[in-house]
């Protein structure tokens, strides 16, 4: 078993956030990540013809700011409005935060949700409740109540095209990016590195050092032999099942369709640059190889956006490469013909105080959030709700997190109403509130 971690704070609650790649060996020195490659199984079983859709979830961890980022309030008291200045989109009369001129210029291609609200200012409830559908119901928990919709998408769906895993996790997995009672099966399969680096390269996708094609063909009819009585006395499909998984990491390191998609460097410098040359742009970059080449659902874990001290010089420090590499992804999904087959989701788990506290800075506001989308085939060029002058709570057409997660399954073709027993054996819906953005259809 190998296992690769890596541990950063990355929010004021000061929870070690670990992430994890677990590689499984299955006997055939160098074959490994079956249980990742469960969605094979799971798409057969879906018996029906599913759009070849995929989406980008881009987590901003830590909750970012909403006047800061996509919902600056010029005109009020200098206590609200903040530090930072405004620039114009594309439609007059509509400003964003000055760190956010890439993506006013693409305003067109994207709409913002200003009025996304919700009851909590825990990072744990909230990111819980953006990511699955449903509060967590014990905010010590570090782990999945309800499945993240990336596990959702790997276990209905299952990823487009064969060799590549359905569900990916750049950066990490999100804070709540697991499929809890659907099983490890559908957990993401987690590129921790950095993409931006120059000997960026994602390790078990190919076949290890003296071990050809050939020979690997040979262990799988060793292990065919080996399992027939097993197989005999097998009532329940465990061994097919099994199987199919095995089949399906074979194909992951054989084919070599999951390598080429990560291979980054294969990207002219042109676009490379165009993303911007560090972790955030490169990350964007990448998910776009990822989708084109069959991946689901993408996450990519940005941050922190926790800005409770000095929130002008953080705010200076991330959001000019957040908005670079995001325009430039919307940019670039729209220049491809991919617009409408990729939805690209921007949100944290809420949003910051109105007022600026005594340390320069804005704390935990689940009251009022702005949350970006494009693609998709959405209506775009839009501004969708408000807050009310100072930012503290909807000022018309209020929008929950869950709307946006219904949303985002739409566009899957994810039947929300679909139920799975949870840990207890209770049939589970995909999604309780599922009420659509209508300004967005």
């Amino acid at each position: 078993m190998l296992e690769i971690t890596g541990n950063k704070i990355e929010n004021c609650e000061g929870l070690s956030r670990r992430t994890l790649l677990k590689v499984g060996a299955l006997g055939l020195g160098g074959l490994t990540l079956p249980q990742l490659l469960a969605w094979r199984s799971a798409a057969r079983a879906a018996g029906k013809s599913m759009p070849e859709t995929s989406v980008i979830f881009v987590e901003m961890a830590g909750g970012p700011t909403h006047m800061e980022t996509y919902d600056p309030k010029p005109d009020s008291p200098i206590e609200y409005r903040g530090p930072l200045g405004v620039t114009p989109t594309t439609t007059p009369g509509v400003y964003f935060s000055e760190l956010m001129q890439q993506q006013a210029k693409a305003f067109d291609k994207l709409a913002v949700i200003r009025s996304i609200h919700h009851d909590s200012s825990s990072h744990g409830t909230s990111a819980h409740l953006t990511q699955t559908g449903y509060y967590l119901r014990n905010n010590q928990n570090r782990s999945n109540d309800m499945p993240c919709a990336g596990s959702v998408a790997s276990r209905v769906k299952g990823a487009s095209a064969p060799g590549i895993p359905a569900y990916v996790a750049l950066g990490r997995t999100m804070r709540f990016g697991e499929a809890a009672y659907l099983g490890k099966a559908f957990n993401p399969f987690v590129v921790s590195r950095d993409p931006s680096a120059s000997n960026f390269q994602v390790d078990n996708l190919d076949l290890v050092s003296g071990l050809t094609s050939n020979r690997i063909d040979g262990r799988r009819n060793l292990l065919d032999q080996l399992d027939s009585s097993r197989r005999l006395r097998d009532t329940e499909g465990v061994s097919e099942s099994v199987d199919q998984f095995t089949t399906g990491a074979y194909e992951m390191v054989t084919s070599g369709r999951a390598l080429e998609a990560f291979q980054i460097d294969k990207e002219p410098d042109a676009a490379r640059d165009r993303y911007g040359r560090n972790q955030t742009g490169q990350s964007m970059l990448l998910a776009r190889r990822l989708v084109e080449a069959g991946v689901t659902f993408v996450s990519i874990r940005t941050g922190s956006w926790d800005d409770h001290n000095g929130i002008e010089k953080r705010m200076k420090d991330k959001g000019p490469s957040f908005d670079q590499g995001l325009a430039a992804l919307i940019e670039d999904l729209h220049q491809r013909g991919r617009d409408r087959d990729v939805m690209v989701v921007a949100m944290g788990e809420f949003g910051r105080t109105p007022r600026i506290n005594n340390n320069a800075g804005r704390d935990h506001w689940g009251r009022v959030m702005s949350v970006m989308m494009a693609g998709g085939g959405l209506r775009t060029g839009q501004i969708i709700g408000r807050s009310n002058n100072k930012g503290e709570v909807p000022q018309d057409n209020p929008y929950r997190p869950e709307n946006v997660l219904a949303m985002v399954y739409r566009h899957l073709g994810i039947d929300t109403k679909m139920t799975f027993p949870d840990l207890a054996g209770r049939p589970r819906y995909i999604l309780e509130d599922d009420a659509l953005i209508h300004e967005l259809v």
